[in-house]
């Protein structure tokens, strides 16, 4: 009696697993674990004077990295307004829409931001594109205005659209750049301005979205200034630190949504300083980073690559840095390895957004007890998201991948004079349907797991492409990799690697195949090999999957 006794008192009857209170299984919703922040409700409110509106300890705003010129934030709102009153002084109104054709500079924001202040519509692009590319844009988003660099003015007026000169800085020659000067000598106290709403457009950059060409995303003001509450100012949030002591370096595009988002409207609400490089060099980087102090690196994963290498070569301490983030692009588990191992005083995160969602969605969150280095981080505050099953369309728990669906005050208004594309991408509800296979552990963090539409389908098996390339990425001879499909007869589609081996080193197809296929499970096997020089990339990093299709067929390899 007494053994059974004991036996019972011993016994801990199963108890059923803990639902996080981040999800709830009736709704299959996922929500942010961070409380909500409130989001400026008056309908009236623009975001110009939003942004302006904030008080902070704040001195030079913008500073270009090479040069040392600058921008105080004493100067920053007259700098708005003058260029605002400049642009209605030439005939640009509301709802206008001017494209920015720039590189990087301390006048980038307050262009971007005058345009904005004026009621028109900003469309920026990447300044490198053909004019092929250029004519494209300008036809898509009615752009009646460019404004670019000296140098590229005749090229754009060639194609029958007015264009603006606009200088790196505010020391230039007024002889050279008469229409801005006259647009920045305006007295903005003698225009009128103009009534803005929450809702109207202000800007529109160009996604491929889930599939398909690039489309033109239309982002309000209320996408804007629900993105500088719940992605700005509220990292900043996280931090004990004064926010205007902070540095930024901005390395990053600022016609790019994660760029323009961060360096030309969300720091300057804190009073921080953003130093301008006009375009990533590894040696300026560091240099800058060692002149002024800089705290704060946002990312792609060629910076962090490039950071590495500059510690082996410059032997550089980076001392100052203490929060790298990198997003825009997936990074390979082999950099956040050695990144952690090379650079321990920095805290490393990621984090994931879309142009779609105004670059809004998640942030890591790393705690002393916590370092999930390979998540894209928690979602962000009034964020909301789902899992779906990819073949029924179910909404999934945590552990299990499928789609990532989100909803929240950042979502775009939808494709410009699309609204097919727009009603496949905004589905029932407000989600925004990403387009990336992903899934939340037990504790809210997310992991981006690969594109869908990169998917590779083999015998009808699901292979993501990143789950390949992470183990290629470990071999010592690879430098970097990209697998796509290739079309095939028996199996649907075949999973195909390109290779960028290191210098001096031949190695074979069986020997890149061997070192996946002994790791993975059949269906999973890479079937082809090409070897590259390099890979073609996006500005932020991105494998341009498609271009390697192409080249493929192209050259019957």
């Amino acid at each position: 009696m007494e053994t059974d006794i004991t036996a019972r008192l011993a016994f801990v009857p199963p108890q059923k697993p803990q639902i996080p209170t981040f999800y709830c299984p009736a709704t299959g919703i996922y929500t942010s674990k961070h409380p909500k922040r409130a989001i400026p409700l008056d309908p009236n409110l623009d975001l110009v004077s939003f942004l302006l509106s904030h008080r902070h300890s704040g001195d030079q705003a913008l500073v270009d990295s090479r040069t040392g010129d600058s921008i105080a934030y004493t100067s920053l709102q007259s700098l708005v307004d003058s260029f605002a009153c400049g642009l209605q002084n030439i005939g640009v109104g509301k709802n206008h829409v001017v494209m920015i054709l720039l590189p990087n500079s301390i006048l980038f924001p307050v262009v971007l931001l005058g345009v904005l202040r004026n009621a028109s519509v900003a469309t920026p692009m990447n300044p490198l594109n053909s004019i092929k590319d250029i004519k494209k844009q300008l036809d898509s988003s009615g752009s009646s205005l460019v404004l670019t660099f000296i140098e590229n003015v005749q090229k754009i007026e060639s194609l029958g659209v007015r264009a603006i000169a606009i200088p790196e800085s505010l020391h230039y020659d007024p002889d050279n750049f008469q229409i801005f000067n006259r647009i920045m000598n305006c007295d903005p106290t003698n225009a009128p301005k103009p009534a803005i709403k929450q809702s109207d457009p202000a800007a529109i950059l160009y996604s491929s979205g889930t599939s398909g060409p690039c489309k033109g995303v239309v982002i309000t003001h209320q996408n804007l200034i629900s993105m500088v509450e719940l992605f700005v100012k509220f990292e900043a949030s996280q931090y004990r630190d004064d926010s205007s002591k902070n540095v930024y370096l901005a390395p990053i595009p600022m016609f790019h949504i994660y760029g323009m988002s961060l360096f030309s409207i969300g720091l300057l609400s804190l009073g921080t300083m953003v130093v301008v490089m006009k375009r990533f060099e590894a040696k300026e980087a560091v240099r800058a980073i060692e002149r002024y102090r800089v705290t704060h690196l946002p990312t792609v994963p060629p910076i962090v690559a490039a950071l590495l290498r500059a510690k082996r070569d410059l032997g550089c301490d980076l001392g100052s840095l203490k929060q790298v983030a990198c997003g825009a692009a997936p990074l390979s588990q082999k950099l956040i390895d050695e990144f952690s191992r090379v650079f321990p005083h920095v805290d490393f995160i990621q984090g994931y957004g879309m142009t779609e969602s105004t670059a809004v969605a998640t942030r890591g969150f790393n705690t002393p007890s916590c370092k999930k280095y390979t998540s894209v981080g928690l979602l962000a505050p009034n964020m909301e998201a789902k899992i779906i099953d990819l073949e029924n369309g179910n909404c999934l728990p945590p552990g299990s991948h499928g789609e990532l669906l989100l909803r929240g005050p950042a979502i775009m208004k939808g494709y410009l004079n699309n609204e097919k594309a727009t009603s496949e991408t905004i589905v029932d509800g407000g989600w925004l349907r990403t387009g990336d296979l992903a899934h939340f552990d037990n504790e809210g963090y997310l992991y981006i797991l690969d594109r869908l539409k990169d998917t590779i389908k083999y015998k009808g098996y699901q292979i993501a492409p990143a789950d390949l390339e992470a183990l290629l990425l470990i071999h010592p001879d690879i430098v970097d990799v990209a697998v796509t499909s290739e079309e095939n007869e028996e199996t649907g589609e075949i999973p195909v690697a390109f290779v960028v081996q290191r210098s001096g080193i031949s190695l074979s197809s069986s020997e890149v195949m061997d070192h996946v296929n002994k790791q993975v499970a059949p269906y999973k096997k890479v079937r082809k090999v090409v070897f590259v020089n390099s890979l073609p990339k996006s500005p932020t990093g991105k494998v341009l999957r498609r271009l390697l299709k192409i080249s493929r067929r192209n050259s019957k390899i």
